[in-house]
């Protein structure tokens, strides 16, 4: 199963990515998105890890202010599902670690976006909405050192 993972920049790689919350294509994001296929689905639910990146960022004040989302396939008996009503219908539990290895690829902002993400942890709505428009960047798991920062 592919689960979507918010994540810091400055603490990648690491031995083992959660357990915590996480995003995957669910039932309730299917209902709720009933004219996508899987790949709308993957992209909100990429979407949504997005914003979780955002406020992790808040718990690491000396991290490089960019979101990251980590993607990563795991045995689906890792991942519940249980989300409750104020929670984003893609909002899954990964309920242990997996490893590195289980990473395929790294989503992040471009460096360009790194005010907006600052202006959007201050509270300006404006560069939230700057930042729904923009696109994260795709690395391979391999080129994670050389993602700019």
């Amino acid at each position: 199963m592919r689960v979507y993972l918010p994540a810091v920049l400055d603490q990648l790689p690491r031995e083992q990515v959660g357990p915590g919350r996480a995003h995957a294509v669910t039932p309730e994001l299917r209902s709720g998105l009933p004219g996508e296929d899987d790949e709308g689905w993957e992209y909100a639910a990429l979407l949504a890890a997005a914003d979780d990146a955002l406020a992790l960022l808040r718990r690491h004040p000396g991290s490089p202010r960019l979101r990251v989302v980590l993607a990563a396939d795991v045995p689906e008996g890792l991942v519940d599902g249980g989300t409750g009503p104020d929670e984003p219908a893609s909002a899954v539990d990964l309920v242990a670690g997996v490893p590195w290895e289980a990473v395929v690829s790294v989503h992040v902002d471009e460096p360009a976006a790194a005010q907006d993400v600052v202006d959007a942890l201050a509270g300006d709505r404006a560069a939230d909405d700057r930042l729904v428009e923009r696109e994260l960047l795709w690395y391979d798991v391999t080129e994670v050192g050389r993602i700019p920062w």
